[in-house]
């Protein structure tokens, strides 16, 4: 194992390139930001953790490395990994590359940017601005993002608790659950997937959806239907598509 510590007093951007392993973030209070590393030696020795200004950079040196079986991007990967605990102030924002690192998150982050193959992500805590996720086959959970989500997964889940601004999200061979959007535009198309979006009460919705052999259905009443109430609320505009999944509009 190695420990890293750094003077930090301020919110800084962190920044993981691993191939594989297990990824524990952490939020604090404090002036010092911790990394530890822990894995087999010669990966550890391979591994560099470095402070550039208010950037901290923990990345897998070189292009090579011993019993990797394929690449994507940058970097090969293997069946090896390695466990990386950072633990960083509140507000920090975070960019995470890797290939089949699962990643966990907690505590309050400014922003999130996340590209994975095979990782799951889960995410407990809140998310101020804009978080942007890409994966193939990982499953993605995420309690409060303030801002813009925008995510893109290929047979894996998506789940986030409560977005407070746009959403952009494509999935194929995945559902795709929202359990409160209020304000702004929703896109959302899914193959073999189904879409699930919870509008909360005060939410005047405008929606044009549709789906090839999935059902439509939605317990928020359209400002086109008799009885709808329209109020001074914020309008959530939506627009979607499905191929072989449902379609469904839930009060949150």
């Amino acid at each position: 194992m190695t420990e890293h510590r750094f003077h930090t007093p301020e919110p800084i951007d962190l920044e993981i390139k691993i191939p594989a392993g297990d990824i524990d973030i952490e939020t604090v209070e404090g002036d010092e930001s911790f990394v530890s590393l822990d894995g087999v030696e010669k990966l550890l020795e391979m591994t560099e953790v470095r402070q550039e200004g208010r950037r901290i950079v923990v990345e897998l040196k070189g292009k090579k490395s011993f019993g990797l079986t394929s690449s994507i991007g940058d970097f090969n990967f293997g069946p090896v990994g390695l466990r990386i605990r950072p633990r960083v102030p509140h507000s920090s924002t975070t960019n995470l590359q890797t290939v089949s690192a699962d990643m966990k998150l907690r505590g309050h982050l400014r922003s999130l940017d996340v590209k994975t193959v095979s990782g799951d992500l889960v995410v407990n805590g809140e998310i101020e601005r804009e978080t942007t996720v890409k994966t193939m086959s990982g499953d993605v959970r995420l309690e409060r993002v303030g801002g813009e989500l925008r995510v893109q997964s290929v047979s894996g889940d998506i789940n986030a608790r409560s977005v407070g601004r746009s959403i952009v999200a494509k999935s194929v061979s995945g559902d795709f659950r929202v359990e409160s959007a209020r304000e702004g535009h929703v896109t959302a198309q899914s193959v073999s997937g189904d879409i699930e979006l919870g509008v909360p009460a005060g939410t005047n919705l405008d929606i044009d959806a549709g789906s090839v052999s999935g059902d439509l259905a939605s317990e928020v009443p359209l400002g086109s239907d008799p009885g709808a109430d329209i109020t001074d609320g914020p309008t959530l505009v939506v627009r979607g598509k499905t191929v072989s999944g449902d379609f469904r509009v839930f009060r949150a």
